[in-house]
């Protein structure tokens, strides 16, 4: 689980490069806000693609196998990519790491999670996940950051910053070869478990709480690319340096262990969906706030608490999300098919969210374009909380009998 969380953290560092060092980047690449946010966009469509099969293949083949060849393709190209290509060139490497991460890594990271622990302790098991995950990002980061400051914060600097990241996902993907066993996902234990084919897929499909995970998480990943965006708002708004800038953002992932672990312990007593349900109405407060909160100077440490606040609600809530595949009784046996057909609609904004923010922010420059920016991601985080109400109610009063009976790996 350590070498597990701590690959899932630092594996998406090179596709989301942004979210620490947007402008150093598009100084880099000579790129506007619009092509910065289409890098993210290709990852997004790729990955889309391949989050179904992916989760197929999470619930056929040993996780020890496709998690290696995932970091070592992913850190290898990240190399390349410390070059600064032309902007054709760092599309297609954004678009390779949609398939590298996504189809490779990412159904067979929940499989073992949920593998990992019991049915009562799964708001554990994904909490123990992301604060593994926020541990590896900001320790990470952190060193990283320092040596992107001595070496002057230019072009240069985050060269090096990349080449840094490269080698670490490299280092994991050895690590993850040699600790992580064959059967860690659960396929060679239980030996009269059925063949995940066809008939189990289009069951699963059937599933309604399958539909509504999905709309839950992808109301929630609006929410987390909101974030994304407090390091340019920072500095358009309330004039922060980049640097400054740069250090709030990291600063803000240390929200993420704290609220992960804690929200999966009490997400074990309070329940999954609701405590899903609280976050999502935290959430809809603070993005309403960033809306229309005036960048004068005397309110940068209310803009720097909201920060806080909206961190750690997003953080806590990708926490525990996943852990409602149990809550809502989507049996272990097809963990990675359900994981991959709930990410395909979940992580959509992957695709739409960077271009969305871009053109916003180009659209209407100034306090305008960051206000419409966060009201559109409050009104987002009221449609999950719809959802996950109307998923609690479904699990609570409403379920219907399982299309696939398995016993617990």
């Amino acid at each position: 689980m350590a070498v597990l969380s701590l690959s899932g953290g630092v594996i998406f560092y090179l596709p989301f490069l942004q979210e620490v060092y947007y402008k150093p980047l598009a100084d880099a690449l000579h790129l506007n806000n619009a092509e910065v946010g289409s890098l993210l966009s290709a990852f997004g469509i790729t990955a889309m693609l391949s989050y179904a099969p992916g989760g197929w293949l999470a619930d056929r083949i040993s996780p020890r196998i496709l998690l290696t060849s995932s970091l070592l393709l992913t850190g290898s190209s990240g190399l390349y990519f410390a070059t600064f290509p032309s902007y054709t060139i760092s599309l297609a490497l954004h678009a390779l790491w949609g398939v590298t991460i996504t189809l490779l890594f990412w159904g067979s990271m929940i499989r073992v999670t949920r593998n990992w622990a019991p049915a009562t302790e799964q708001g554990k098991a994904f909490g123990v996940l992301e604060t593994g995950r926020g541990f590896g990002e900001v320790l990470s980061s952190m060193a990283i950051l320092a040596v992107f400051g001595l070496l002057g914060s230019n072009t240069f600097a985050l060269s090096m910053v990349i080449v840094q990241f490269s080698v670490l996902i490299l280092g994991l993907g050895i690590l993850a070869w040699l600790t992580i066993d064959d059967a860690a996902g659960g396929q060679n234990i239980a030996k009269n478990q059925p063949t995940v084919g066809i008939k189990e897929v289009l069951a699963v499909l059937k599933m309604p709480t399958v539909w509504l995970i999905s709309i839950v998480i992808l109301s929630g990943y609006c929410a987390y690319w909101g974030t994304f965006r407090f390091t340019s708002y920072s500095s358009d708004i309330f004039l922060m340096s980049v640097t400054m800038a740069a250090v709030l953002s990291v600063g803000k992932l240390w929200m993420k262990p704290i609220a992960a672990l804690g929200a999966g312990f009490i997400a074990d007593k309070f329940g999954i969906a609701r405590s899903i349900a609280c976050l999502f109405i935290v959430l809809f407060a603070s993005f309403t706030l960033f809306a229309i909160l005036p960048g004068l100077p005397s309110l940068l440490p209310v803009m720097i608490i909201n920060v806080a606040i909206a961190s750690l609600a997003i953080f806590a809530m990708r926490g525990i999300y996943f852990a409602l595949l149990e809550e809502s009784s989507i049996p272990v046996v097809v963990t990675g098919t359900a994981a991959g057909i709930i990410s395909v609609v979940g992580f959509t904004p992957d695709i739409f969210m960077p271009l969305l923010g871009g053109v916003l922010i180009d659209r209407f420059p100034g306090p305008e374009g960051y206000r419409y920016f966060f009201l559109t991601v409050a009104a987002i985080c009221l449609i999950g909380l719809a959802a996950t109400l109307l998923l609690y109610r479904v699990n609570t009063e409403q379920r219907d009998p399982n299309p696939l009976t398995s016993p617990r790996i």
